[in-house]
């Protein structure tokens, strides 16, 4: 079992590490962040547990050919997963290949379990599992009793801590296997009790699709990046609606939001080119910072650091010619 353990102090450095996921993490809130990360995986599992003390909206595509679940541990504030609202009393399930939008609040911890997926269906085609559960698994935000979700919380996280602890006592396939067997059984056992209604249906509130359209028209066209005025026009919209689905969604207001999704663009670009590749003005101009003073305030503010402060990607050492031989 492969695993490691993680501190970072940038939401962008913490989501690239998560093992086979493709995503961006944009830091919403103003702070220094303190990102914690850990993780254990084979080619059937992927474990993580995740830390965030700022607000951050992920957004990305889960892992192709897998199943993945998600079990918060402390959400203290607002959270929606694919629009739906979310809490510390259900659990999330996303499919392979489907796009997901996530915000998450400040402080948030989480474990997530990704299973590959033929695996996944070979371990629940030996077991007599209640009619229903293949629909409940296709909605992304699944209730689940109190009391069951505080034991299988509980159960999930000490085993996820014993493999991090001591990864050499899970070294042989069997004891993989067991781990893997284990966490499958805790979670399917937590959505197919009784108390679980099996006909729950949560559809995304207009709310948290306003957001999330919003925030697609700004990552398109970054250089453009549409106004409050504009995306009224464009959704139809009042000005009044719009306020409200942010501060309902991320508790804050558009403009605000939209600032910190361009800055972290601009810092993305920062952090993954060298300053001969990509000047500083060059790379806020991609994403619509055209006045440098006042794009450096707000960077600041944001990141807690100038643009100029941010750790940039280092160059490959030159490749030496081979000296001539006689």
């Amino acid at each position: 079992m492969n695993t490691r353990t993680d501190r970072f102090n940038d939401v962008h450095l913490h989501a690239t590490s998560v093992h086979g996921w493709g995503q961006t993490y944009s830091q919403i809130s103003a702070g220094a962040a303190q990102c914690a990360l850990s993780q254990f995986s084979n080619a059937r599992i992927h474990a993580f547990r995740e830390h965030i003390n700022q607000r951050v909206v992920q957004h990305g595509e889960a892992p192709r050919g897998q199943i993945c679940f998600a079990v918060p541990l402390v959400v203290p504030g607002a959270a929606r997963v694919q629009g739906r609202a979310a809490d510390d009393k259900c659990i999330f399930v996303l499919q392979g290949g489907d796009e997901f939008m996530f915000h998450m609040p400040m402080h948030m911890d989480m474990l997530s379990i990704t299973f590959e997926r033929e695996a996944f269906e070979r371990m629940m085609s030996g077991a007599p599992w209640p009619t229903g559960i293949d629909a409940l698994l296709r909605q992304p935000v699944v209730q689940v009793p109190g009391h069951r979700l505080a034991e299988s919380r509980r159960r999930l996280l000490a085993l996820f801590n014993e493999v991090i602890a001591a990864p050499e006592q899970v070294f042989t396939p069997e004891a993989e296997q067991q781990v893997e067997q284990a966490m499958l059984g805790e979670l399917m056992r937590l959505i197919s009790d009784p108390a679980c209604d099996r006909t729950q249906r949560h559809g995304s509130s207009s709310r948290s699709f306003i957001v999330e359209k919003c925030h697609r028209l700004t990552v398109s066209d970054a250089a453009n990046a549409p106004s409050v005025v504009d995306l009224c026009k464009r959704l139809r919209v009042s000005r009044r609606t719009v306020q409200n689905s942010f501060q309902s969604v991320t508790e804050t207001n558009p403009v605000y939001y939209i600032r910190s999704v361009r800055l972290n663009g601009v810092r993305r670009e920062l952090m993954s080119t060298t300053p001969q590749q990509l000047s500083i003005g060059d790379a806020a101009a991609k994403w619509g910072f055209f006045h440098l003073s006042h794009f450096a305030s707000e960077y600041q503010e944001l990141f807690m650091e100038l643009p100029s402060q941010t750790q940039r990607a280092v160059s490959a050492p030159p490749v030496r010619a081979a000296a001539a031989t006689a």
